[in-house]
């Protein structure tokens, strides 16, 4: 009696872990489905920007060398992804999840106008190349931060100082026009955000709750698909820099 007891609270235990796995999976599935949505809205975006002549006209003065500068609605799209991004950090608890998902379009929208700059600079095979490049890369580091057992909480704190560094050092160098300190932030640029995104894809695994309810799950993915958006981005832009063919 004793072993049939101890046999059916085991395979209940069995049970529960299966159940988890599988919500687990559901969750980080409806994450990636999140931030792939994301970024193919942001690529279509930027594609028809830049290949419609009244649209980029909107936002950019283009010269003959590629992008020369920003018009004034340029410079409110380009400012406005910070402010959405502030929205939902502070203010995902008190919104609903369907508004929480519309800022996230909102903001991969206006990335892709932002991005659209890119085939003024790099010719449109390269930046086809660094993406595929960009998406091998991005999921190896992130099946890694899924599958260690090695927690990444300090290694991520070490990479958010580096993250601030990179800022404070982007912002000097708006002034200094160092081609040498850029080469050295866009190294460490793509190093940073090679970490982030383990550190981040396993931050949003221990998200998970079996017990959240639809809202809230919704919510967490969103923010969750938020995160690996940026990381993406950010090194899909600075392996550009490195492998991206200029036009002549």
């Amino acid at each position: 009696m004793a072993f049939e007891t101890e046999r059916s609270a085991w395979m209940r235990s069995q049970a529960d872990v299966g159940q988890i796995d599988a919500g687990l999976r559901q969750y980080m599935l409806r994450v990636y489905n999140y931030m792939a949505s994301g970024l193919a809205l942001t690529g279509l975006t930027a594609a028809l920007v830049a290949n419609t002549p009244a649209l980029w006209q909107l936002f950019f003065q283009v010269g003959p060398y590629g992008h020369a500068g920003l018009t004034g609605l340029g410079w409110l799209v380009t400012l406005a992804p910070l402010g959405l991004v502030l929205a939902l950090s502070f203010g995902i608890a008190r919104m609903q999840a369907s508004t929480a998902q519309t800022l996230f379009w909102l903001y991969a929208g206006l990335m892709g106008v932002s991005l659209s700059s890119i085939f003024f600079v790099y010719t449109a095979t390269s930046i086809t190349r660094v993406f595929f490049i960009t998406a091998a890369s991005f999921a190896g580091l992130s099946l890694y931060g899924y599958t260690t057992r090695r927690n990444l909480s300090a290694f991520g704190s070490f990479l958010v100082m580096g993250l601030w560094g990179l800022v404070i050092a982007s912002l000097v160098n708006m002034f200094i026009a160092s081609s040498a300190l850029q080469f050295v932030m866009s190294v460490a640029g793509v190093l940073i955000f090679s970490g982030l995104t383990a550190w981040d894809t396993q931050k949003i695994k221990e998200m998970y709750w079996e017990a959240d309810g639809g809202e809230i799950a919704s919510k967490k993915s969103i923010m969750g698909a938020l995160a690996l958006y940026l990381d993406f981005i950010n090194l899909f832009v600075l392996l550009l820099r490195f492998f991206g063919d200029r036009r002549d």
